[in-house]
């Protein structure tokens, strides 16, 4: 049954379940952010096409191929032949723009009642999709369309990429459009690169490139993104992948190149970038961590790490290049600690933690930031003070530990996916009754894009289920109105169980890197005794800072537009970010 096709292309391809997780892993460094794709409320005026129409749609594209040409793999092709009366009628209503009728006479053909052969029916499951786009039903529309991207010597197969674009825009990234784009080569896309669909073309690269990078295909990744060009509204978004592509073969002179596109175009006003400040930021960010990256090598034989003062500069001077006023503020600040701390800029290093710990970001969740206090402590032989940190971490962080595993036992098992999606809604929705000391760490790992757009993607589909219900009694109550009605909800399910995945890997992640940071100090507190008993490594030791070397690395100098002002325990706003703390070392060395 046709109704069975529809559910089984969501089963076996994926395309109505299951939401690409694509994590920009900056080399080693915390994950850069997914792009949003741009959603547009509709895509009528797309382009102003200029050639014949790709089956009755209202725009005017340029319709590619008729027919396939048989040379791809798949199924065998077939030929359409002399079509019968029935899906004479439906074409006619199709042509006319009549979808609602059309719709009902072309699943009849589809469906096998109408006797025609199986070259028409191809070609009316086509026109079938094209008019429940037409109708608003996306995501049946896109069920469909999924159906002819599987198979090359489909008779539309070539002309159903045109449409993959469209759908681009009507359904978010969670759909898993990209896959069925992937379908395509890079000659099929190539097609429409012609003055009437630019903007297509640029567009089909862009998900093409998506689909390679997801599928660690770097190098054609790269290509691909190359191909976008600047007055495209895809271009900075494919900067973007183009640079962590970059990143993930470990060419981060290119990618630096990439990431400086990004802030250049925004700088020249470029057009179709929804968030450009936030756009840059992680442009900035992204070349801040690449610096870093290249600027630590570590010895093969004694896995001690080497310094390359001009990177890690380079790195400091895109980590500060991003405002206050950013959302992604406190990340650089926590991260250029790190970076003050290998250069040995100590004072720059606790001053940065200190904004963070400041009663300004009372939702800040840095648990790492305490580690990296207690490590310069230790780093100058400050062992009180370093002990002092762990035992105040540890007190404050062990119960949370305990706290956010308690949640977690409560979606414990198989079958949690949709509990756990409907209590990622509640907290979003601030109505979750978690215990107040958990709730803003909660709410933080709940909180980040691609769990968003899967939120998004769920209330598409209720919208879509909505519009079904106000449709005409005699579309809901046939074949395809129930087949439609039924793809709807087995697609909401399936995304309600996707986010609900996704939400609680989230939540378990920060549980896990939490319980990582715990160890992490008790790892200190295990070289603190070996050190007050005069049994540290050697190589730790060597590591550590002597007195001399702290008159150098651990002295506050104010330059000519700064003056030293003492912490009295009280923080004042437009100092953060410009905090320092003396450094004393009390090595004996």
């Amino acid at each position: 049954m046709l109704r069975k096709r529809f559910l089984g292309i969501c089963t076996v391809a994926g395309a109505c379940l299951f939401g690409s997780t694509l994590v920009s892993d900056a080399a080693a460094q915390p994950d850069a952010e997914v792009i949003d794709l741009d959603e547009g409320d509709d895509d009528e005026d797309e382009g102003k096409k200029k050639k014949k129409k790709a089956g009755g749609d209202s725009d005017v594209d340029i319709d590619l191929d008729e027919e396939g040409d048989g040379e791809e793999d798949g199924a065998a092709p077939v030929s359409a032949g002399q079509m019968t009366e029935e899906a004479a009628v439906a074409k006619k209503l199709f042509d006319q723009e009549r979808w609602s009728q059309a719709a009902l006479g072309l699943y009849r053909v589809v469906a096998g009642e109408t006797g025609d052969d199986p070259g028409n029916r191809q070609l009316m499951e086509y026109y079938l999709a094209i008019s429940l786009y037409r109708l608003r039903f996306y995501q049946a529309s896109y069920a469909l369309f999924s159906i002819i991207a599987e198979n090359k010597n489909h008779l539309k197969f070539k002309e159903t990429l045109l449409w993959l674009s469209k759908l681009a825009t009507q359904l978010p990234e969670p759909a898993d459009i990209i896959e069925r784009v992937g379908k395509y080569s890079d000659a099929q896309v190539a097609r429409f690169n012609n003055p009437q669909q630019r903007d297509l073309y640029w567009q089909l690269n862009y998900l093409l490139g998506r689909y390679k990078y997801r599928n660690r295909q770097f190098q054609e990744a790269i290509k691909l993104f190359g191909k976008v060009d600047r007055e495209s509204e895809h271009y900075v978004h494919g900067k973007f992948f183009q640079g962590i592509s970059y990143v993930q073969l470990r060419k981060s002179i290119p990618a630096i190149k990439s990431f400086q596109e990004i802030v250049d175009a925004i700088d020249d006003g470029v057009e179709g970038v929804e968030d450009e400040a936030r756009m840059q930021d992680l442009a900035y960010l992204s070349m801040a961590r690449t610096y870093y990256s290249a600027s630590i090598k570590l010895d093969k034989e004694s896995n001690a790490p080497s310094v390359d003062e001009q990177k890690l500069s380079a790195a400091v001077k895109f980590w500060n290049r991003i405002e206050p006023s950013s959302e992604y503020w406190l990340d650089a600040l926590f991260e250029e600690s790190w970076a003050y701390f290998m250069a040995g800029d100590y004072p720059r290093a606790l001053g940065s933690i200190h904004t963070i710990q400041s009663p300004y970001f009372p939702n800040a969740f840095y648990p790492e930031a305490d580690i990296v206090k207690a490590v310069v402590y230790f780093t100058n032989c400050n062992y009180d003070a370093a002990t002092t940190v762990v035992a105040r971490f540890n007190k404050k962080f062990v119960p949370l530990k305990t706290g956010l595993e308690e949640v977690l036992k409560r979606f414990k098992g198989e079958n949690q996916e949709e509990p756990f999606f409907k209590f990622l809604l509640a907290v979003r929705e601030g109505k979750s009754d978690l215990d107040p000391k958990i709730k803003g760490v909660v709410e933080g790992a709940l909180s980040d894009r691609q769990l968003l757009r899967n939120i998004e993607y769920v209330r598409v589909l209720d919208e879509e289920l909505a519009r079904y219900k106000q449709a005409p009694s005699n579309f809901k109550s046939s074949p395809l109105g129930k087949t439609v009605n039924d793809a709807l909800k087995f697609a909401r399910q399936m995304a309600v169980r996707q986010a609900g995945e996704l939400a609680k890997g989230r939540y378990k992640r920060a549980v896990d890197e939490l319980n990582e940071h715990l160890r992490n100090g008790e790892k200190i507190l295990i070289d603190i005794t070996a050190a007050q008993r005069n049994l540290l490594d050697e190589a730790v030791q060597k590591g550590q800072v002597t007195q001399a070397e702290a008159k150098i690395f651990g002295v506050v100098n104010p330059d000519q537009e700064h003056v030293i002002w003492p912490f009295d325990g009280e923080w004042w706003r437009d100092e953060l970010g410009f905090y320092r703390q003396v450094v004393e070392s009390a090595c004996g060395r």
